[in-house]
């Protein structure tokens, strides 16, 4: 469930085409943001994907968009009515983020309970009203653990049931801690990805507030422009994706139809603040060394990296120094390119989806480029398949997710070769 499709095959050959997804905000009136434009879904409707849409009609945007996502995935494997799979051994863990609130509401009540005098709120007739006004199905989907519940008691998947929310790593983070389940026995299949969206006035406004946000508000679709020296901070977007990660043996028992190997995941800390990343890379190097350690593969071996490059000037510039600490002299060899030129930021969803492009260049042997890619920066300086996709066969992908504060999880998928 994407900006630009709601299939891995839309959302594949419209970046191919270098398609972009972001435009004004229609989502609510963003007239007076310092940010105008998001990258939003389109005519979503939860209808079109689950046969009971009703069930839903309480939860919000990340249980949503999560449902229709697992829905096509689990269909896909051919999971979707196989009483043969036992479900204490089918589970879910999830990178999905924070759930609604009732913004309406809340600043009607904030409203009423404001004191001009005192230039406060009235804590206390804030709670009379709101006993009244606020709703309770909604007060619940507020939590973390929301989203994987749903998917547990919808899907009837009994298995380990997880959530993380570390920032823009979190969905490569459930990706990779699903695998070691799998890898250390305790489920045999898991529903894994991230779901997201914070595309309303308390989102807009913290980013806005930590500067991170592009505020060219003039072009929307060119403001997302990673690795570019003029690029001014990132594209907020929002959607879901999902993977099915199965053990081996259990997949080839049952027949299973298999994209790719899950092989590599490295995962660290910076350890430097809560909203930087270290200056000198610190943590986005030992999480790609990680990863490559993890799949037992050399930086030749990888064919293609599908980079974070949120189009912010100190996430593009730690990245490209990672890859080229790692790397050495390969790094010039080894295109790389931002999906987030085109989708925009998916936040906690971001490398559920990214990982799926990288399972699809190894299928399809294509490379999707970095879009609006017009001023090479010095510090950046590897390779970014500028503007134009570009065919490369490629058996392994090196997928990165360098969240907000240095939150690192590199993960590496290969072509599965029997």
């Amino acid at each position: 469930m994407t900006p630009l499709g709601y299939s891995v095959k839309e959302l594949y050959e419209n970046q191919v085409a270098g398609q972009s997804g972001v435009d004004f905000i229609k989502h609510f009136d963003a007239d007076t943001f310092p940010t105008k434009f998001a990258s939003e879904l389109k005519g979503f409707n939860l209808g079109a994907f689950v046969k009971d849409p009703s069930r839903w009609q309480n939860a919000g945007p990340n249980a949503r968009f999560a449902a229709a996502a697992t829905q096509q995935a689990i269909s896909d494997a051919g999971l979707l009515d196989n009483m043969k799979v036992d479900r204490t051994r089918f589970g879910v863990y999830l990178g999905s983020g924070e759930g609604i609130q009732d913004w309406s509401i809340m600043t009607e009540l904030m409203s009423a309970a404001y004191v001009p005098e005192t230039m406060t709120v009235d804590p206390s007739e804030f709670i009379r009203r709101g006993i009244n006004r606020f709703t309770a199905a909604h007060e619940y989907e507020q939590e973390m653990h929301t989203t994987p519940g749903h998917l547990a008691d919808y899907f009837d998947l009994q298995g380990p049931n997880y959530n993380c929310l570390t920032a823009c790593a979190a969905s490569s983070q459930a990706m990779g801690e699903a695998t070691e389940m799998i890898r250390h026995g305790e489920a045999d299949i898991m529903v894994s990805g991230g779901s997201h969206s914070m595309i309303h006035p308390f989102g807009i406004t913290g980013f806005n507030l930590l500067t991170a946000l592009c505020t060219e508000n003039r072009h929307p679709r060119k403001a997302s422009k990673p690795f570019d020296l003029n690029r001014s901070g990132f594209v907020i977007g929002e959607g879901a994706g999902m993977v099915i990660l199965e053990e081996l043996e259990h997949a080839k028992k049952r027949g299973a139809r298999i994209y790719a190997e899950m092989s590599g995941y490295g995962s660290t800390c910076d350890a430097f603040r809560l909203t930087d990343s270290h200056p000198n890379g610190r943590g986005a190097i030992a999480c790609i060394q990680g990863a490559l350690d993890d799949a037992r593969l050399t930086p030749e071996a990888i064919g293609y990296i599908n980079a974070h490059g949120t189009s912010t000037q100190v996430n593009d510039r730690v990245e490209t120094l990672g890859i080229k600490t790692v790397f050495g002299p390969q790094a010039y060899k080894v295109p790389v390119s931002s999906s987030k030129s085109m989708l925009g930021h998916l936040i906690a969803a971001a490398g559920a989806v990214e990982l799926i492009t990288s399972v699809m260049t190894i299928l399809r042997g294509v490379l999707v480029p970095t879009i609006n890619y017009e001023t090479p920066d010095p510090e950046c300086d590897l390779d970014y398949v500028p503007n134009v996709a570009r065919e490369k066969k490629v058996d392994h992908v090196l997928s990165n997710s360098f969240g907000f504060g240095g939150q690192n999880v590199s993960l590496v998928v290969s072509r599965f070769i029997e």
